[in-house]
């Protein structure tokens, strides 16, 4: 746990993405995702053991690499010094949406309050990725050395989060196409038409769609164009650039990104393994602070959403109503 006199600990995971010397100065605790390639089981330690541009010249060549969630034993493991440390601690996670670790945490942490009652432990799925879950625990850092409690800290993640903004941009659809997420005809035609598509993390955590560009010099314009609709001189402390080996179109993205009406502070980093898997080399992203991204989608989007928390609602009603009187109690309520 970290040695700094805070009132609080926090631990993050290794898909922010962030440069290993800066998480370093943080005084925080990770937990690694891990990833496999062609020889085997690897941790992701932010680039340390095997640097970007090693590994994204290893899927050049024709790897594929494969992810999984933090190992459970490591979780585990993590809570138990958290929970004996007696210092509160919170659980900055990636998103719900992406990986299945948030849920592993939360039925560890319930196993770790029964064996420990009186530690104070908190879980805050960001429901965001990479640079973006990045961009909230740099803010969050700064904050918990402001002087927040743990609980105070958990407060203002769960509202900042959606207060980040993230888009990127892929040099084709192929990495898409293997992974799923769009058919194959239109991976085909995409490259026939040179489609290089806009990507980012809805409200849900999830990856989505935002937009298309014909090549990838209006892809990158792309990306300026929304930064420059999406953030005012009021957000714009901070920010982080992105990139997945593509050291050259970085530099210039950033450079472009200063010659604009604004004076953020400009962080760079590398995509790291885990997210880089499944996105491919070359991927650029531009991760700011903006206005509330729930006040910006659409009606549509609205009315499925209400739906969908009164179908909840319905079930978690029904379902209570069928066990009543099985336990003596309420379940232990779920945090966040």
């Amino acid at each position: 746990m970290a040695t700094r006199d805070r009132r609080c600990n926090v631990v993050i995971d290794s898909c922010c993405d962030l440069p290993a010397e800066l998480v370093d100065s943080f005084d925080v605790e990770v937990m690694k995702f891990a990833y496999f390639m062609d020889d085997g089981e690897h941790l992701d330690d932010l680039g340390v053991s095997i640097p970007p541009h090693e590994f994204y010249g290893r899927m050049r060549k024709g790897e594929e690499p494969q992810t999984s969630q933090v190992p459970y034993a490591d979780i585990v493991e993590t809570f138990e010094r958290a929970a004996q440390s007696g210092v509160p601690t919170v659980f900055l996670l990636f998103s719900s949406g992406l990986s299945g670790t948030y849920e592993t945490a939360i039925q560890v942490l319930a196993d770790t309050r029964e064996k420990y009652p009186q530690a104070e432990l908190y879980i805050v799925d960001t429901l965001l990725a990479s640079a973006a879950e990045g961009l909230l625990v740099m803010e969050a850092i700064r904050q918990l050395d402001r002087g927040l409690t743990a609980k105070e800290l958990v407060a203002w993640a769960e509202e900042a989060r959606y207060y980040v903004h993230g888009y990127f941009t892929l040099p084709d659809l192929e990495t898409l196409r293997r992974g799923g997420r769009i058919p194959n005809m239109a991976a085909i035609a995409g490259a026939k038409l040179d489609i290089k598509p806009i990507l980012t993390i809805d409200l849900t955590g999830r990856l989505a769609f935002h937009s298309v560009a014909r090549g990838r010099k209006k892809a990158i314009k792309q990306l300026l164009h929304i930064y420059a609709e999406h953030t005012a001189s009021e957000y714009s402390d901070s920010m982080l650039v992105a990139s997945a080996d593509a050291e050259k179109e970085l530099i210039s993205l950033k450079e472009q990104v200063l010659k604009m009406d604004r004076t953020p502070a400009i962080w760079s980093t590398s995509i790291g393994p885990v997210i880089g898997s499944h996105v491919g080399p070359d991927m650029l992203a531009l991760v700011f602070w903006g206005p509330d991204r729930r006040n910006e989608i659409s009606i549509t989007d609205r009315i499925a959403n209400a739906v969908s928390e009164r179908s909840e609602a319905f079930r978690s009603h029904f379902n209570g109503s069928n066990s009543a009187g099985a336990t003596d109690g309420a379940a232990e309520e779920k945090p966040q």
